[in-house]
């Protein structure tokens, strides 16, 4: 070995990592870029010239990764936690109070943080230097994003600390900032690519991508903000003093972090941020508030997985002005049309709208819409565009009454649309109505369907606009042939698409249920549906009288079902869907060896959990013999009822339903451990 080379590399590696650290954590540079850019040839020189010496924490190695083909499961050693939500200063009020009594005194003092709308990643080092990167997913289990991490110039490879630390997990949150996020749907239009919805989705994207060249080339970058543990080392005791210690190892930590004492400074820090978030190049969508002494963050604990110690007070929607310029609707697969505004573009919360949702007709006559109306918009819980109202000091009389439609907007313009009795959508009785079709075919390819990836709308109407598809086995006779012949599809693609389109065989018979598109069933009846019948056969001659029976199946969906089996058309295409491969009888494993302990128990979701995700309660029920069932009923055995519950509450209580929260549920399942 060439020691002088050795060394050299060594010295190398320190340098950039220090001079990276200047740069991307601290704003700090010391030297230009292209003096950077020569330490950096000279690296690779180095190590071109000496292959043996090339180690994965090399910052040449940042993007030295093949593709995947899939990303692992990853176990947090330490769940990764949710927060509860204040959405106005008495909110905090309580639960400053609450912290208080825990602890039997009001003497503490907190850290304030904006709260970064972006992926939350745990990173793990050893020996200083990065060896696993994993995402959140629901607290417990996340994915592997190592190769992905390691691209991300904010991330250190390598710890800049001169005490020996054998193992640390730093929790941090990864997010696109706006100007990047802008830059990549620019590039997206002119490649006819669909856009990202908001920077949160764009990171996300990016993060998870198989091919870490791409992350890469997604600017992405990382606010560190909490310590999830440490083996072989003791941290100081302070959220606070750890926040400035991770800066100095070489963490990118938000310069707003700050220390406050009181209820009146954190009013007063969050009426600062309440402007201060749009002119900041990342989004945020509230502040986070802790504790600061650990100590004290150990005796107040934990309820279910969301810490007493910490919680975010959200920002409001924001809200905006502009013009309504037209009222569409557009066709759900059926039949149903749902109202959408069609609006002047307005900025809001960092995003373009130009659409919002409209609901329905009476929430456009209770609201009083008007065509030539300036409205108020906002978004959401800033994801979901929505008209609040008009302005009505700013009409002047141009303003058109919205009329409700007689004809259906699809080509066909079909006159018979009506208003169901037990609806309050208008709808198009057609069935070879175009735009129906459209979205029963996406319904079919769907996630919650035979989720065939690379089968957006955009392929599927360009696949039924070349007669390539009319119906869901015409899926199953595609080649790459086909496909090679439609615009912009090159023979990788196309490949890949067929890939996709066998590997849907595979699903679960509930998967396949769910997609034939049957009226008020959903992903969970059809899992319900596919425990009892076993196949399709049977689901299909089954009576009215037996679906009845079945726990979470009403009088309705029952006759829904039925209905849609007694259709000769949709018979032949299940014998067709089998025909070409696609399996109609059940061939997932029982459950889990818990599976008999909910003895078949029946049970219902409702409200907004903050333990789990309701993918996880749900899993877990299933797991344990449960089945799922989404609406309340006789034959119910549980509600789960999580924050805002709704009306299903009233009915477990009217039907005496044992009603579970989440803390009883969580001991519910731990007794089967």
């Amino acid at each position: 070995m060439n020691q002088s080379a050795h060394q050299e590399i060594i010295e190398l590696r320190d340098l950039i990592n220090f001079h990276n650290h200047r740069y991307h954590s601290l704003d700090s540079p010391l030297i230009g870029d292209a003096e950077f850019d020569q330490l950096m040839v000279r690296l690779r020189k180095l190590e071109s010239d000496h292959p043996n010496l090339i180690t994965s924490e090399s910052p040449t190695q940042r993007v030295g990764s093949k593709p995947l083909e899939s990303f692992s499961g990853i176990t947090h050693p330490v769940p990764m936690l949710s927060l509860a939500n204040a959405f106005n200063i008495d909110d905090i009020q309580a639960w400053h109070k609450r912290s208080s009594s825990s602890l039997g005194t009001s003497d503490f003092s907190m850290v304030i943080e904006p709260k970064i709308d972006g992926l939350a990643v745990a990173l793990t080092y050893e020996n200083g230097i990065l060896t696993r990167g994993a995402t959140r997913g629901d607290g417990l289990i996340g994915e592997d994003v190592t190769n992905n991490v390691r691209t991300i110039k904010s991330i250190p490879l390598v710890l800049q600390s001169n005490v020996e630390i054998p193992r640390l997990e730093v929790r941090g949150e990864i997010y696109m900032p706006k100007g990047s996020f802008e830059n990549l749907n620019a590039l997206r239009i002119k490649s006819g690519e669909q856009l990202f919805a908001n920077p949160r989705n764009a990171a996300a994207g990016s993060l998870r991508q198989l091919d870490p060249q791409i992350t890469a080339s997604r600017n992405l970058e990382i606010w560190v903000y909490q310590l999830g543990y440490t083996e072989g080392f003791t941290p100081p005791n302070s959220h606070w003093e750890i926040m400035s210690w991770l800066k100095s190892i070489g963490f990118r930590i938000n310069p707003d972090v700050q220390p406050v004492f009181s209820q009146k400074e954190i009013e007063s820090y969050y009426k600062i941020w309440l402007d201060k978030r749009f002119n900041e190049d990342y989004q945020t969508d509230g502040l986070v508030i802790k504790v600061d002494s650990t100590n004290l963050q150990s005796k107040l604990g934990t309820a279910g997985r969301e810490p007493r110690w910490a919680i975010a007070f959200k920002f409001p929607s924001e809200q905006v002005i502009t013009k309504l310029l037209d009222i569409n609707f557009s066709v759900g697969r059926t039949g149903t049309l749902n109202p959408y505004a069609v609006l002047e573009a307005v900025q809001v919360s960092g995003v373009t709208i130009r659409q919002a949702t409209l609901h329905n007709d009476d929430d456009i006559a209770r609201k009083d819409l008007r065509i030539g109306d300036y409205v108020i918009v906002e978004r959401a819980g800033d994801v979901i565009p929505k008209v609040v109202g008009p302005i009505l000091e700013r009409r002047n009389g141009t303003e058109i009454h919205y009329k409700v439609p007689y004809e259906c907007p699809c080509p066909l313009k079909t006159h018979l649309i009506v208003k169901e009795p037990d609806s309050i959508m208008h709808k198009c009785m057609n069935p070879e109505c175009p735009a129906q079709q459209i979205e029963r075919l996406k319904h079919f390819t769907s996630q919650s369907g035979m989720d065939i990836e690379g089968l957006g709308e955009k392929l599927i109407t360009s696949l039924t606009e070349n007669g390539l598809i009319n119906d869901f086995p015409d899926f199953y006779k595609l080649t790459a042939d086909q496909l090679i012949s439609l615009d912009r599809m090159g023979s990788k693609s196309a490949q890949n698409l067929i890939s996709s389109i066998q590997k849907s065989k595979f699903k679960p018979l509930s998967s396949l249920i769910c997609a034939l598109g049957i009226k008020h069933v959903g992903i969970e009846t059809a899992e319900i549906l596919s425990a009892k019948f076993k196949n399709l056969g049977n689901l299909m001659n089954a009576s009215t009288g037996e679906l009845e029976q079945v726990n979470g199946i009403g009088p309705v969906m029952a006759e829904s079902i039925r209905s849609h089996f007694e259709i000769e058309k949709n018979k032949q295409i299940v014998h067709l869907l089998a025909s070409l491969g696609v399996p109609d009888q059940e061939t997932a494993s029982e459950p889990l060896g818990t599976k008999n302990y909910l003895d078949s128990k029946s049970f219902v979701i409702t409200g907004r959990l903050e333990s789990f995700t309701r993918s996880t309660v749900e899993s877990l029920i299933k797991n344990l013999g449960g089945t799922i069932s989404s609406k309340v009923t006789s034959k119910t055995d549980f509600l789960v009822c999580g924050e805002d519950p709704g009306s299903k509450l009233d009915g477990a209580r009217s039907l005496n339903v044992k009603i579970l929260s989440e803390a009883e549920f969580i001991e519910m399942v731990n007794s089967y451990d």
